[in-house]
Order: structure tokens, then sequence, then C-alpha cells
């Protein structure tokens, strides 16, 4: 069975953030595929609605089989599974996770967009992804992970927590 390599972004900005994080990583790495890496966290200021909590965003590599209908099929179940009700779009939320990369594929459908079409324009996904894989090259514009970033119009604040 072929895997795939995967990064996928989570966020929280409700409730135990980190608590909320850690679960997501437990819960991907048990039902969607194996954990290879993860970032350390970063606190950043929210996209959108400004009147919101700061997120916390982790940036994880994992080693999956499934097709990328099928992880984000799983992945929205494990939203639901950690409490995510969604409401207002880019509301605050318990939990997010976003594939940002499936291999070098690059799809288009009503349920998955990769690479995600925000990624090169929000710090609050290069940098905790740079971490990880800073050499990763994004496959529509050819320039790596760092390139992406050091270019990046975003001016949130991403802060790395301990």
């Amino acid at each position: 069975m072929a895997m795939n390599l995967v990064y996928l972004l989570t966020g929280s900005n409700l409730g135990d953030r980190i608590e909320n994080l850690n679960k997501a990583a437990q819960l991907i790495n048990e039902k969607a595929g194996k954990l290879m890496a993860c970032s350390k966290f970063y606190q950043t200021s929210p996209w959108g609605p400004l009147e919101q909590p700061d997120y916390i965003n982790q940036a994880l590599l994992i080693e999956t089989p499934l097709s990328p209908s099928s992880l984000m099929e799983r992945l929205l179940s494990l939203e639901e599974k950690i409490g995510r009700i969604r409401t207002l779009k880019y509301g605050p939320r318990v939990i997010d996770i976003d594939i940002l990369y499936y291999g070098s594929e690059v799809i288009n459908t009503p349920l998955v967009q990769v690479p995600h079409p925000a990624v090169q324009n929000r710090r609050f996904a290069l940098i905790p992804l740079e971490e990880i894989a800073p050499n990763y090259i994004d496959p529509i514009t050819g320039k790596t992970i760092s390139q992406l970033l050091a270019v990046c119009q975003d001016m949130g604040t991403v802060l790395q927590l301990n």
C-alpha cells in the first residue's frame, strides 16, 4: 500500500488550546496516519474577525495510506469528535485541522484543495511548517517553505511557545 506524506496545520483558540492540539495530534496518529514530526506550539493572532482569542497552531507531518478525500473526511470527523461546531467562517474554534500539502499533489475539488489555497499568505502556517519542512517545495510556486516565508506579506504575530 502506497504511503503519502502529508503536512497538516492544527489550530485552536477556545478552551484549553494546547490540550486541544495534543488531543488532535493523538487522534490523527491513531485514526488518520502515523505522526512523523510535529512543530513546537505557536501563539498567533486571529485571521478574519479580530474580536476573538489568539490561536495556538502546530504543524504536523503524517504518513498515511488514505486518499486526499478519505483523509479530509477523517479529519473533519476528528474535529467533530474534539468538539468543533462550524458556525462563523474564520470564527473561533476548539480545533481546526487543515491539509496544507498532500505529497506534491495539486488537487482542487469541493472537498479538498491542496496545496491549501492560502498557505503562502499566512505566517501562522508557514512558520510552524518551516520548523519541520524548510526545504519542502510548494508544487505550485516551485519555492521552498523558507522562500515562501521570506516573501510572505502577512503581518500577523506568531510567537513560539516553550
